[in-house]
């Protein structure tokens, strides 16, 4: 088994906490003229918005967790890492592309499609189909992850179609795809100590 390096744990434990904690501060400095049931977590880091500078920071820092964890996640499928590290990219760059204050964006709703793609796939991407792999590397738990994000991602357009709770389905779906490679990283140094290789 591919060697995990025990700092992975922090790159991937940081991501879910620097976003969540991200759009957490982002709203209450915007305060009652955001309702982040209905509204997106781009509003928060739009041209203009209170939270502009923390929600921004929190899209870069998210993305470099991505990029440090895809890095040091060895004992992944090439294709799921490399898929994971463009999902990083992307979320750097939907930092260095917001939203603008009123309407919408075509190169940034692109970008954040991208990039949902890339971490809704990485997943299966990353599988390893061989019966020694670490539990969150086998197929199923891998597929299951995939459709999950997939779920997600649907239930967020409709939300966002009948103008319903847009904000809650993007929360809970990017939140699950920040969380994820935690999970991987995590079942990797467990599969590690249990025998299946050793974490550097």
């Amino acid at each position: 088994m591919p060697i995990v390096p025990r700092w992975v744990l922090f790159s991937s434990g940081c991501a879910p906490v620097l976003l969540i904690a991200g759009w957490l501060i982002a709203a209450s400095l915007e305060g009652a003229g955001y309702d982040p049931v209905s509204q997106t977590i781009s509003v928060l880091a739009a041209y203009g918005a209170a939270g502009f500078w923390v929600m921004t920071g929190a899209f870069f820092a998210l993305g470099v967790c991505h990029l440090l964890t895809a890095w040091g996640l060895r004992a992944a499928a090439v294709a799921g890492r490399v898929a994971l590290a463009g999902g990083g990219v992307a979320s750097v760059v939907v930092a260095l592309i917001p939203a603008p204050s009123s309407g919408g964006s075509l190169r940034h709703g692109s970008v954040v499609l991208v990039g949902f793609v890339l971490l809704a796939v990485w997943p299966v991407l990353a599988a390893d189909g061989g019966g020694g792999a670490p539990w969150a590397l086998r197929p199923a738990p891998a597929f299951v992850a995939t459709a999950v994000m997939v779920a997600g991602a649907v239930w967020f357009l409709i939300e966002l179609q009948g103008r319903g709770a847009a904000g809650v389905a993007e929360r809970v779906v990017t939140a699950f795809q920040s969380v994820w490679p935690f999970v991987a990283v995590a079942s990797c140094l467990r599969h590690c100590r249990g025998g299946g290789g050793t974490p550097g």
